[in-house]
């Protein structure tokens, strides 16, 4: 599980910084990935890495301001030319399907793939038996949501030294024996899954949230997760102007963070106003607050790990 970022900028592409796009790479746990907001030129920053619009299989996008939606047309549409067949989700806020299908059937758009539009609202989006996602209502200027993932705990690994100790051997029993809480053997003997497998594996939890005022209120659906990746538009001592614009400062962003006690904070959605040497001081001013903090930049790519305090 990969986060890469495609797009770290806030309200307008710059030389430096595109505008939001961030994709969650799930190649290995279900081979594919999940895109979250398509702000425009997406689709061009993805020719520079080496991420495959096929295996696309959702994209949740956070709020309908342009800088977060312009390139999802375009991306839609590629896929097809590029080969991708499997069916697409696409979920966002009211409107959204509007959208989309405005924009594909003006263009003359038609896809080689299923599509499917979910317009959300608080609450669980998506649940399987390996994954799930929930949408929770930010502050913003019009409707924007926050996406909170949650991968689910794994069985432990079977212990073989128990199961031979209990006489059995190995072979394709042991699957058969992994697979259910319970299994009677041809003797009779009954094997609980639990006494022969060791602690459960604890799923990784992450959260990427759209545009948003400061809100202290989201330190508990936020509580303990593994990585938040939060906007933080504007330096500190802009708090007045971050508010007007339905926005957060550094400060704000790196407070919530510590608040809810998550593993590590990725900052995006910086303004154009800040680069160089000013975007290493906004870095060390949201460290002194939340020690484990980065300010993302576009084509950086952070591995989403376990917060060290739950691996103990």
């Amino acid at each position: 599980m990969e986060l890469f970022f495609l797009g770290t900028g806030s309200g307008v592409p710059s030389k430096e910084r595109n505008v939001s796009s961030l994709v969650l790479h799930l190649l290995e746990e279900r081979g594919t990935t999940w895109v979250f907001d398509c702000g425009e030129a997406t689709q061009h920053q993805i020719l520079r890495t080496n991420i495959r619009p096929r295996r696309i299989e959702k994209i949740f996008i956070t709020h309908l301001h342009g800088d977060h939606l312009y390139g999802l047309p375009g991306l839609l549409s590629s896929r097809s030319f590029q080969g991708g067949e499997t069916p697409v989700t696409v979920y966002g806020p009211k409107g959204l399907k509007e959208y989309i299908d405005v924009s594909l059937r003006i263009s003359g758009t038609r896809l080689k793939y299923p599509l499917h539009t979910v317009e959300v609202e608080e609450g669980i989006l998506f649940e399987d038996e390996d994954f799930q996602v929930e949408a929770i209502q930010l502050l913003h200027g019009l409707d924007s949501f926050g996406y909170i993932i949650k991968e689910k705990d794994k069985l432990g690994e079977l212990l073989p030294d128990r199961l031979q100790e209990m006489g059995i051997s190995p072979g394709p029993l042991y699957q058969k024996i992994k697979q259910q809480e319970k299994t009677v053997l041809e003797n009779g003997t009954v094997v609980y899954r639990e006494e022969v497998t060791g602690p459960p594996k604890r799923g990784r939890k992450l959260a990427v949230l759209g545009d948003t005022r400061y809100l202290s209120k989201l330190k508990e659906p936020l509580a303990g997760l593994d990585l938040l990746v939060h906007e933080a538009t504007f330096a500190s001592e802009e708090e007045s102007m971050a508010h007007d614009y339905f926005h957060s400062t550094i400060k704000q962003a790196a407070t919530l963070a510590k608040e809810a006690k998550v593993g590590q904070l990725l900052l995006t959605h910086i303004s154009s106003r800040y680069h160089g040497q000013a975007v290493k001081q906004l870095e060390e001013e949201a460290r002194s607050i939340f020690p484990n903090t980065i300010i993302a930049y576009d084509f950086y790519q952070h591995p989403v790990i376990k917060s060290k305090e739950e691996l103990k």
